[in-house]
């Protein structure tokens, strides 16, 4: 058995996500991943971002005869001499699984998020997939908990490795700079708020539309901005958040800013980051904004918890009550001190935890550990 390892990375597009951006940023650190290339299917946005990147890109495309997809696919593989292949979604761990019969090659699939809203024919992927793989990784170990329930999955498969955030791009809370403010024509006596995160499912924004009428009617002067896109599939996420906040009031004290480039700059121009969750994994922007030293306020769903260490690196406050969020981000600006005291320690632990360095320690620990077993994909 080589101890030589080559991963080849599987990607459904190139489009912007936070799947691509964490692949974006793994592939940046080129010189900490084994040898490595990485095949996707479709283009997207993020296109020259990826061939900037530094890993080879290969994309195969399938074709009508899906059997002649497979056939390229592993043709390629072979060609290449991979022995490590990393899906990011289950339907390319099934490609792989299925072009690869009889091959000695391992199949580890990450899993981002749940399957909530994945249809039948996704459930019946899953069903045959998960079981197959050689690892299944998940990015919080309350995912984990819940596919080797849901799926009776063999505990020793399952691996947890948390998403990496590539801090280099985070800016420290920068009192200094005050172009947030003037886009916006914000006054500097305006306690700034917000929360980022695309209007996708998993986000749960009108608990945050709620208190921000609590907040607005107890005369506290502040301006708020979502940062985030609409849904292509969901755009009520997006357009109900709208129309609550114009009927109570609120247009001029809250701005939906859309998708923006500049989000660590939005980030430490804040005076506290709020977010609320449905079901998220990790919570890549929770991170960012602990890491950015600014008070964080997060609702209880137990991945939260286990990111911020149950509070310890961030407030907690009870899901879909607005009400407890108010009395938390108003005891925020009576003691403004002390939570400046706990951002320091929150942004020094996320640093040291959730690094896109730890990140890839991670994968190569797994990946050195799948490479020494010996079983045919059969």
């Amino acid at each position: 058995m080589s101890d030589k390892i080559k991963v080849a990375y599987m990607l459904g597009s190139l489009n912007r996500g936070g799947t691509e951006t964490l692949m974006l940023d793994t592939f940046g650190r080129k010189n900490l991943l084994p040898e490595c290339v990485c095949i996707y299917r479709k283009t997207g946005v993020f296109e020259k971002e990826f061939q900037y990147a530094g890993v080879r890109m290969l994309r195969i495309t399938p074709v009508k005869n899906i059997f002649a997809y497979f056939k390229t696919l592993r043709q390629v593989l072979r060609r290449e001499q991979i022995n490590i292949v990393h899906a990011q979604q289950p339907i390319d761990a099934l490609y792989v699984f299925l072009a690869c019969l009889g091959l000695n090659i391992k199949i580890a699939l990450t899993l981002h998020g749940y399957d909530f809203s994945t249809g039948k024919m996704g459930k019946i992927i899953l069903k045959f997939i998960l079981p197959r793989t050689t690892a299944n990784i998940y990015v919080s170990q309350h995912v984990k908990d819940y596919y080797s329930k849901k799926y009776n999955l063999k505990s020793e498969r399952q691996f947890v490795i948390y998403n990496g955030v590539s801090f280099s791009k985070i800016i420290e809370k920068d009192i200094n700079n005050k172009s947030l403010r003037q886009e916006l024509k914000i006054t500097e006596n305006k306690i700034l708020l917000g929360m980022v995160g695309n209007f996708v499912p998993g986000r749960e924004p009108m608990t945050v539309c709620r208190f921000l009428k609590l907040l607005s009617e107890s005369q506290k002067s502040f301006h708020f901005v979502f940062v985030g896109k609409k849904s292509d599939t969901h755009p009520e996420i997006y357009e109900d958040s709208v129309k609550y906040c114009k009927e109570n009031g609120l247009t001029d004290k809250v701005t939906f800013l859309g998708s923006r480039n500049d989000v660590p700059a939005i980030l430490s121009q804040l005076d506290a980051f709020i977010y609320s969750t449905d079901h998220d994994t990790f919570g890549i922007a929770v991170v960012e904004a602990m890491a950015a030293g600014i008070p964080v306020f997060v609702n209880d769903w137990p991945v939260m918890n286990e990111i911020t260490e149950d509070g310890k690196y961030a407030t907690i406050y009870q899901t879909k009550n607005e009400e407890d969020l108010f009395q938390k981000i108003s005891n925020f600006l009576q003691n403004k001190e002390t939570y400046s005291i706990k951002t320091k320690q929150s942004s020094e632990y996320v640093r040291n935890t959730f690094s896109i360095q730890n990140h890839i320690a991670e994968l190569n620990k797994l990946y050195k550990s799948l490479n020494c077993l010996n079983t045919h994909n059969s």
